[in-house]
């Protein structure tokens, strides 16, 4: 399949010699990729918009690239999403997936996602002032319930660890965005658990060395080998909300 660039440049390959397209063709390169990249991918409007959205202005979670392109392949269609920090990414799960319950210590952002959130999200208010009572009221928002996929991306990080394996579902998965930091590696080394490190450039962000996690098991479905290698990630995403 040819690039744009291949195919704006194959007259003048075809009519001049090597010489003189292969610099400039290379030149072309270095210059319009990352301009590309960053308008189809949506990082120049998120950076402009000062959130996560895609070129078309939808949300997107603040993870790297590499984590959302990963997780747009798989199928959300009856699966439970829990998240410890609410935002763009409780409005993208809760387009592909049955239920997204998410829970926020700040309450003004909460009110904003509140006002976004469609009928399949619940919002739950933790406290701040401290982990123990961020804990608490997480727990009791949660009780008795288990999800297919646990975000932490928000709140006391790393003291939420053991409470996500707790509450989360057989062949689930979690996924920790900043992992990096926050004692994520450590915490879960006594789960047994495997990961996939996402390095990248996020949504509005500067650097590329950004890092998600995915934490799984070997038999979770995020890891299914039935999950097909497509070409095109939106053609994968089309498929996926199209059996939501």
């Amino acid at each position: 399949m040819q690039t744009g660039i291949q195919r704006a440049f194959a007259p003048i390959r075809r009519f001049t010699p090597r010489w003189f397209w292969s610099p400039m063709r290379r030149v072309m390169i270095a210059l319009l990729a990352p301009v590309l990249f960053s308008l189809r991918e949506g990082h120049f409007r998120s950076s402009l918009k000062g959130m996560a959205v895609d070129s078309r202005g939808n949300p997107l979670p603040w993870y790297t690239y590499p984590a959302i392109d990963f997780l747009r392949r798989r199928s959300f269609a009856g699966k439970r999403i829990l998240e410890f920090g609410a935002g763009q990414s409780t409005l993208w799960w809760a387009a592909r997936a049955a239920s997204v319950v998410s829970i926020e210590k700040s309450e003004e952002w909460l009110e904003r996602v509140q006002s976004r959130a469609p009928s399949n999200v619940e919002l739950h208010l933790a406290r701040s002032d401290s982990p123990e009572s961020c804990l608490a009221d997480a727990r009791r928002a949660i009780a008795g319930r288990m999800f297919d996929v646990i975000v932490i991306d928000g709140l006391f990080r790393h003291e939420l660890i053991p409470l996500s394996i707790e509450h989360l579902a057989p062949r689930g998965a979690i996924v920790c965005d900043n992992s990096d930091g926050y004692g994520f590696h450590e915490g879960f080394l006594p789960s047994g658990m495997l990961h996939v490190d996402f390095f990248g450039l996020a949504p509005a962000g500067i650097h590329s060395f950004y890092c998600t996690s995915v934490f799984f098991r070997p038999d979770s479905f995020v890891v299914d080998a039935e999950v097909p290698i497509l070409a095109d990630v939106r053609e994968a995403e089309s498929a996926v909300t199209s059996a939501v």
